[in-house]
């Protein structure tokens, strides 16, 4: 019995050996390129961040162990920790963390400025390429910039141009209610209308542009369309423009459809 016993003590510590023996390789001695994909793998776990941080330590010039090691506080909502690792990946690699950078600035934390300096800076780097931060169009970003800095004629500038990137039919509808928003705001309603009516040609679900279209018809005293409009966006509610992890600056909620009703 003493036999058997000493035989699974020996064979439970050379397992365990083995066992860290393999999480030592994988801490210390794999090729950066395997540790990565193990740590992205395992995103936001101790284990992930042990790698990234040994990655960090030993690799300090390999920018993707920086950014991705960002992404998780990011996605909590710790930015302060979030950003001071996806800033320097942006100092390694401007070309490939620019965007994202921006895009987060200008998604979560509000920071038009920052943001569209980060899309600027990625514009002049690529100065042949129309660029996609984050697979949406470079000017679409920086026309929501400048619409939620209030300048409504550079936004408006800057929707048309992302229009003029992507083509009128596959251009994300939002710029076509973006760019009638922007009109509305500086009082130019048939140019408005236009733009939300263009919008629902592409996509008839769009409640967004019906929303629009209602507001800037009780705006010129038209509240026949108005309420036709306000219907219609009620009718659409559901397709809303609308991301479980981020609001967008153009979003409407049912409060804003019944504050609508109360002013006829």
């Amino acid at each position: 019995m003493r036999i058997v016993l000493k035989i699974i003590k020996i064979v439970l510590a050379t397992v365990f050996t083995l066992y860290v023996g393999l999480i030592a390789y994988q801490l210390v001695f794999q090729s950066k390129e395997a540790r990565f994909k193990v740590a992205a793998g395992a995103q936001g776990n101790n284990l992930s961040q042990a790698i990234f941080e040994i990655l960090n330590w030993q690799h300090p010039e390999y920018d993707a162990a920086f950014f991705e090691r960002s992404v998780p506080f990011n996605k909590n909502g710790d930015y302060e920790t979030g950003f001071s690792y996806l800033n320097r990946a942006v100092e390694l690699n401007p070309l490939n963390h620019l965007g994202y950078r921006g895009y987060m600035k200008l998604r979560f934390l509000r920071d038009y400025n920052s943001a569209l300096a980060d899309f600027d800076r990625l514009d002049a780097l690529t100065p042949e390429v129309v660029d996609a931060p984050w697979g949406e169009d470079i000017d679409f970003l920086r026309g929501e910039c400048y619409y939620g800095l209030g300048d409504y004629p550079k936004a408006l500038k800057h929707f048309k141009q992302s229009i003029t990137n992507q083509g009128a039919e596959w251009v994300d509808v939002q710029a076509f209610v973006y760019v009638g928003l922007c009109h509305y705001n500086m009082q130019n309603y048939n140019e408005a209308i236009g733009a939300f009516k263009t919008g629902i040609e592409q996509y008839g679900n769009t409640c967004e542009a019906y929303y629009g279209l209602a507001k800037t018809y009780l705006t010129m005293g038209d509240s026949i369309n108005a309420q036709i409009n306000l219907q219609k966006a009620q009718d659409n509610i559901q397709y809303k423009y609308s991301d479980g992890y981020k609001e967008y600056l153009n979003e409407i909620y049912q409060e804003d459809l019944d504050e609508l009703k109360t002013k006829f």
